[in-house]
């Protein structure tokens, strides 16, 4: 039924949300500045660009450009994923990889292409990726469904025939304005914001539980 799957990372294969907020917690830090819970909510789902600008702001940094923001926090999480174990999700390497045997499978994420890469490598499934899209690669980031139409169209399958796999509100949100179905994987270190729950097609409880062919792909009508 589903042509293809296309998974988010940060939260869905990789629990990696909290390196993203000590490199954040730790590059505010050194400029005197505080990095809150409300900080990290307002960058979610953005793409490099977007949240280098809101961190910028947020943090009352004007002395410096977002490009300079994004490099060094790029360079932080990097640096964790090429000096510590990656934070894998559980079954989510050999999940990906029995997916991939039945129909193609992509990235769509909302991290910089660096990041992407470092992680896929560290779970050992960048061989099995059909396409690789971060939202730095498109105009906008999640909620937008820019990286995910962009993934569907490097598969060459119709976004009606794409099942999303995402773990946050944002990622919901634009999953379903790509006409996709979406299916939440909830994260328990950061559980979906609002209500991510009752937009989802579909709600497992983990990836082990993922089977594209159980679910019933939406109707868009």
């Amino acid at each position: 039924m589903f042509a293809a799957v296309i998974f988010d990372l940060d939260g869905v294969l990789v629990d990696s949300e909290g390196w993203w907020n000590d490199v954040r917690a730790a590059f505010a830090g050194r400029h005197g500045r505080d990095w809150t819970h409300d900080d990290q909510a307002a960058v979610m789902g953005a793409n490099s660009h977007e949240w280098a600008v809101i961190m910028r702001e947020r943090l009352r940094l004007e002395e410096l450009t977002p490009d300079e923001i994004e490099n060094e926090v790029v360079d932080g999480v990097v640096g964790l994923y090429g000096s510590r174990p990656s934070p894998v999700i559980d079954h989510a390497p050999r999940q990906v990889r029995r997916i991939a045997e039945g129909r193609p499978v992509a990235i769509a994420s909302s991290s910089h292409p660096r990041v992407i890469a470092a992680a896929l490598e560290s779970l050992g499934i960048e061989h099995v990726m059909h396409a690789v899209v971060s939202s730095d690669d498109v105009a906008s980031g999640k909620p937008a469904p820019d990286v995910y139409l962009a993934a569907a169209e490097r598969l060459g399958v119709e976004p009606g025939r794409c099942l999303v796999v995402e773990d946050s509100l944002n990622g919901v949100k634009a999953g379903l304005a790509a006409g996709m179905t979406v299916v939440l994987v909830p994260n328990p270190t950061v559980p979906p914001a609002g209500n991510a729950r009752e937009l989802a097609d579909h709600v497992i409880a983990s990836l082990e539980q993922l089977d594209p062919d159980a679910l019933e792909p939406a109707r868009r009508d």
